[in-house]
């Protein structure tokens, strides 16, 4: 069982990280899917089915439930938990899932560190992100901004936002293997600080986000 790790998060939540090794079989016989999650997984070829059936069983296992509860889509195509107060988010690259949850705006992305992010940093760095990059840690820098935002954007979790103009980090320094920093959504009258995390793993970037406050508000 290639479960990385399952961590408590302060003051609450739980994240948890996953190698995927196992064929989509193993997966299936453990989820009992409802009828609305067999309809999403039908078009999905065998990798993004692979991808999908992970992340929801590693979602059940952090659970601790007995009984699954149903992963659904909301009317934004975010994903969440049936009957749980705690909002979820989930992200694949290569043999990893990587899932978090809890009771407040959360958001996960993993990505393999690859040379051509450089291609389009333009398109989602705003010219102070960019200008906090030193040349020795550049690239991991670059994906941990990336992350930043893809975890921004599903938190925020209605779409519609734009990574450059709509979602604003504090540049910071980058941390060997592991550090922090701070990011806002804003959207119109929309605003939500958030505390982000990273760390570097097996050439892969780990990022999350939550929200820095609950009390999430429209202004």
């Amino acid at each position: 069982m290639p479960l990385v790790f399952h961590r408590k998060l302060n003051p609450i939540g739980e994240l948890g990280l996953w190698k995927i090794e196992e064929p989509v079989s193993f997966f299936l016989d453990q989820l009992e899917l409802v009828e609305a999650e067999r309809a999403q997984i039908a078009p999905l070829n065998e990798l993004r089915l692979r991808e999908w059936v992970s992340g929801r069983y590693l979602l059940h296992l952090m659970s601790g439930r007995k009984f699954r509860g149903a992963c659904l889509k909301d009317e934004f195509g975010k994903p969440y938990l049936v009957d749980s107060l705690f909002e979820i988010s989930i992200s694949h690259s290569g043999g990893y899932v990587a899932v978090i949850a809890a009771p407040h705006s959360v958001g996960v992305d993993v990505q393999k560190v690859v040379g051509k992010i450089e291609m389009i940093a333009h398109k989602y760095m705003r010219d102070e992100e960019l200008a906090s990059l030193e040349t020795a840690t550049r690239l991991d820098h670059l994906h941990v901004y990336w992350g930043l935002k893809e975890s921004l954007y599903k938190a925020y979790g209605r779409k519609a936002l734009r990574f450059k103009e709509n979602i604003i980090s504090v540049p910071f320094a980058y941390d060997l293997d592991k550090g922090t920093c701070e990011a806002e959504v804003q959207k119109d009258d929309f605003q939500q600080s958030f505390q982000v995390y990273y760390e570097k793993f097996d050439n892969y970037i780990l990022v999350y986000a939550l929200a820095a406050h609950t009390d999430e508000r429209l202004v």
